[in-house]
């Protein structure tokens, strides 16, 4: 193990965690955001409001997401109305469609988890809510809410150690993160184990560091149960 060439490239490497980790901040956030919505629409009783969520959902989980950025990246560019429009500013630049594409696929994966959590809160409670004379945002954000929320965080805390993992993929449309600068440092040095080593690293390092905070959060919310038991 070559530790000065480890030394010298660490630096860099560091400077593509910077990247790594704004990518998964500005996903995960705008992935949430719109997720939330997502899990209502596809929890709708109306079938035209329910069935358009369910073939986004489905469409996202079920092809690559390698095959979404490349859409994204190189089939967005082949239509000359798009590259005349105002999207052209952010589809040129393969850091816009980085977080495109991978804010359209977490919001999938999340809508799933957040509708499923929806879904475990017992109806007794919904039921009882109404007979009290709640209103409908009354019972989400008393009752639904906190429930859902809580039984929500251990999937998407999967999640998005998922998606900090699958933002290596932005590399392949050369955008220099954690795994762009590792291949372009082998390419100058021809040693990879030891790249690759410490890029394995600073990746278990940030995945250790997401479930600490989110483990964290998960046991502050779910505070009111020990002292319910107590």
């Amino acid at each position: 193990m070559d530790m000065e060439l480890i030394k010298e490239c660490l630096p860099q490497l560091i400077d593509g965690t910077f990247i790594t980790l704004k990518l998964v901040g500005i996903t995960m956030v705008a992935g949430l955001v719109l997720a939330i919505p997502l899990a209502l629409i596809r929890n709708a009783k109306s079938k035209l409001l329910s069935l358009p969520a369910f073939l986004y959902i489905y469409f996202f989980r079920g092809t690559p997401l390698l095959v979404q950025l490349f859409i994204i990246y190189y089939g967005f560019s082949q239509f000359e109305w798009i590259r005349d429009s105002i999207f052209w500013v952010f589809l040129q630049d393969s850091y816009w469609c980085s977080v495109i594409a991978f804010t359209l696929n977490t919001t999938a994966y999340a809508g799933e988890i957040i509708r499923g959590a929806i879904l475990s809160v017992h109806k007794g409670q919904v039921e009882a809510a109404v007979s009290l004379g709640m209103t409908r945002f009354q019972i989400y954000k008393r009752i639904i809410g906190p429930q859902a929320s809580l039984i929500a965080i251990p999937g998407y805390s999967n999640e998005l150690v998922l998606m900090m993992k699958g933002t290596s993929l932005a590399s392949t449309v050369a955008l220099l993160e954690i795994t762009g600068i590792t291949r372009n440092l082998i390419a100058e040095t021809f040693m990879p184990v030891e790249l690759f080593f410490i890029a394995g690293c600073i990746y278990m390092l940030l995945s250790a560091g997401f479930i600490f905070v989110l483990s964290l959060l998960e046991k502050r919310m779910s505070r009111f149960r020990t002292v319910a038991s107590a």
